[in-house]
């Protein structure tokens, strides 16, 4: 059969280790990945590149600067295999919440062949402290192959400066680039002995806690006359609400961790010990994102403990802190969050 990846590429396995599940049916050096990847993107220049092949023991990987000759940008390519169906590709096909994540456009949908498309069009810096952006798709097939791109509007992922407007693949180049039929085949190389793990080592020392639980308890704690005009949250230890108490909407968020008491002496330094050994520390500043005029109260707290048990709380004068402020203040004074934050119904999460 003919090799449209030239002689550096595999053809297939021994007779002998054919039928081994372990062992993958045809290899890919990084070489093939570098220039199949050239062979899918429009004409233009390369430089910086690196690659790992499908044999790598940390997985296969593309990257390389590409200019169209309109200024250099980073374009990175992974492979990896999924669960079909698992919770891991529900939460990497999701479009990010606005709330958590600034981005200009996102799109998840599901293709002829069961396959599962997501277009995202945002930024590198949640905060926008720099105008890198960053375009990806992702692809998972109904076998469980997952194919990412990425790219930037600048030769770098981070720490070099923005080259051009925006980076180089419109949303349908992304497509036709993520889905080419060759990716199949390197995640299908990679051997599957070398599969992650489903499940890590018991992590004894920081628990995650459920964000749905972290959710519901804390829309359990707010004051009545508060109307709760939306939520969300990670699937781990952040929700946040967003209220409105008839002076315009305001975002109400909570983390709740373990494993917190290695720090306390940085977090909680300026702050106070209750009488049950609690520490607390409260926060009032500018906003963590790029809304204009936006203000943050924090109320930080660290129940005594191995465990290091944290519960912190903030709330904007915003309904989302990368748009600008809608009210002079939150919608809860520091009072009202430092008593969310102290309450007892958090220790059902310990």
């Amino acid at each position: 059969a003919d090799d449209p990846a030239g002689p550096e590429r595999s053809g297939t396995a021994s007779a002998a280790s054919a039928g081994d599940a372990t062992t993958a049916a045809a290899s890919f050096t990084g070489d093939d990945l570098l220039r199949e990847l050239k062979g899918l993107l429009p004409p233009g220049t390369y430089g910086e590149e690196s690659a790992r092949g499908s044999d790598h023991q940390l997985g296969p990987t593309a990257q390389l600067v590409y200019d169209d000759g309109a200024g250099a940008a980073a374009i990175g390519m992974g492979f990896a295999r999924v669960e079909p169906g698992s919770a891991q590709v529900r939460e990497l096909m999701a479009c990010p919440d606005h709330n958590i994540t600034p981005y200009d456009d996102c799109s998840s949908d599901r293709l002829p062949d069961g396959s599962l498309l997501k277009l995202y069009q945002g930024y590198e810096y949640p905060d926008l402290r720099v105008d890198t952006k960053r375009w990806t798709a992702d692809l998972v097939t109904a076998e469980g192959q997952h194919v990412s791109v990425s790219e930037w509007n600048s030769p770098a992922e981070k720490g070099a400066p923005v080259s051009r407007e925006e980076p180089p693949l419109s949303t349908e180049r992304l497509r036709e680039l993520v889905t080419a039929g060759v990716w199949r085949e390197v995640v299908d190389a990679v051997p599957k002995s070398r599969k992650p793990p489903r499940s890590a080592a018991p992590r004894t020392e920081r628990p995650e806690v459920s964000g749905k639980s972290v959710g519901d308890t804390l829309a359990a704690l707010l004051p009545r006359k508060l109307d709760v005009v939306s939520r969300g949250g990670q699937e781990s230890e952040y929700a946040y609400v967003v209220v409105d108490d008839g002076r315009g909407r305001s975002l109400v968020q909570i983390n709740v961790q373990h494993g917190m008491a290695d720090v306390a002496g940085q977090l909680y330094a300026d702050g106070e010990t209750l009488p049950d050994g609690t520490r607390v520390a409260t926060r009032q500043g500018p906003g963590e994102k790029s809304g204009s005029g936006v203000v943050m109260w924090t109320v930080d707290t660290l129940r005594p403990g191995p465990e290091g048990f944290r519960v912190v709380i903030s709330a904007f004068n915003t309904g989302d802190q990368n748009k600008d402020a809608t009210r002079d203040a939150p919608a809860l004074t520091v009072e009202q969050l430092r008593t969310i934050a102290l309450s007892g119904e958090w220790d059902r999460l310990r």
